[in-house]
């Protein structure tokens, strides 16, 4: 089918998301200890197992993906450089809990505490960064909460940069997130530039010119211990219990994996790696389109050829069950209007995948070649042409 407008298929990107839960795995299907959990593919955010999503849950340290996420874009718009030179504040310096020891008015460069923050997990730096990009961090905490307004995480509240316990600040707000929101700033982190270099980091070494101390370790021991992993962050308070979002791709296909509130660090491992076993034993990625294969063609009345196939502009995959492929129906989106000239690198249209009414994937449509204007006296041709069809046909 072949539609002129991309409105309908953010519709139905949107119902797609909404029942996405149906076709995931029962709760019931493996033993996890953690309170709520959730398995998805990254591309598409297929629910591939579901427990307890929506619960708004104290994450702990999780929520220093927001804080990443933040400092990342401000550096990709130029806002702020890697090696800009940051100032611990004495509010910094105190915080407790995972630290790299700050000291009041020390300078690290932003790179060094966007590591400290990553691997280290240090609340310090976590403040530190915070201070520095929106000059204090209850002003950053509101960058926070409005980013998470626009993800739609409906069920996420921050009330400091950290992830440590309101109250052990001295603070009456709430610190939560749900699984389901975890997951769904994961998928949204992966687009950021330079996120994965940080979080996929397992060894760093502070102060490496001077004390280099202290060496940080990533607390997702995953990253060393399963194929495929390569981010995102754990979390731990007496409160939150310990909590752990990882990502892992194998073979092209991408999941993420959200475990809060189990029952310690070893079961918040096991609890992961039963979700991405399930994951990569039961689910694959289907080619459909090759890079380049012609997916259909169009007319461009002024154009130069006036037919123009339109390629897929990368591999088409779409993640599906194993069996599911006769399932896979594809639907062909043209933009509109299209304007020649046009060069083989514009994007004229997508094609997406549904597995009954969940999109699965998208990719672009681009022209085989190049697509001039064409000449005046060829488009009065083609006119003429298509009246004389008019006016013929059925005679």
């Amino acid at each position: 089918m072949v539609r002129s407008s991309r409105f309908f298929m953010w519709i139905i990107l949107a119902i797609s998301m909404f029942l996405s839960g149906a076709a995931c795995a029962s709760a019931d299907e493996l033993d996890l200890t953690a309170k709520a959990a959730l398995l998805i593919e990254a591309h598409s955010g297929r629910f591939l197992y579901a427990k307890n999503v929506d619960q708004p849950l104290p994450v702990a340290s999780i929520s220093k993906i927001m804080t990443l996420v933040l400092a990342l874009e401000a550096v990709d718009a130029g806002k702020i450089a890697l090696n800009d030179i940051v100032t611990a504040s004495e509010y910094a310096a105190s915080m407790g809990g995972s630290q790299v020891w700050l000291e009041k008015g020390e300078q690290l460069t932003l790179e060094q505490l966007l590591y400290a923050v990553a691997v280290g997990s240090g609340n310090d730096a976590a403040v530190a960064v915070a201070e520095y990009l929106a000059g204090s961090e209850p002003a950053f905490v509101a960058l926070m909460n409005q980013k998470a307004s626009e993800l739609g995480l409906t069920n996420s509240e921050y009330s400091n940069s950290s992830g440590l316990p309101p109250s052990v600040l001295g603070s009456t707000g709430r610190q939560v997130m749900s699984a389901r929101d975890v997951a769904d700033l994961c998928r949204y982190a992966l687009s950021v530039p330079l996120m994965l270099d940080f979080v996929s980091t397992y060894e760093y070494t502070m102060r490496a010119d001077s004390t280099k101390k202290p060496v940080l370790w990533n607390y997702n021991k995953l990253l060393r211990r399963y194929q495929g992993v390569d981010g995102f962050k754990t979390g731990y308070t007496t409160e939150a219990g310990h909590c752990l979002a990882a990502t892992a791709e194998r073979n092209g296909l991408r999941l993420i994996a959200v475990v809060l509130g189990s029952s310690s660090d070893a079961a918040r491992e096991s609890d992961i790696t039963k979700l991405l076993d399930l994951g990569f034993r039961e689910y694959t990625n289907h080619l459909i389109y090759t890079q380049g294969a012609v997916v259909t063609e169009i007319v461009l009345p002024k154009g130069n050829p006036e037919t123009v196939r339109l390629i897929a502009a990368t591999d088409f995959y779409a993640p599906i069950k194993r069996g599911e492929q006769d399932m896979v129906t594809t639907q062909i989106t043209i933009f509109d209007p299209l304007k020649v000239p046009m060069s083989k690198d514009t994007a004229a249209g997508t094609v997406s995948a549904y597995l009954d009414d969940l999109l699965l994937t998208t990719v672009e449509l681009k022209p085989e070649q190049d697509v001039d204007r064409s000449s005046i006296v060829n488009i009065l041709i083609r006119i003429t042409k298509q009246m004389i069809n008019c006016f013929t046909e059925g005679s």
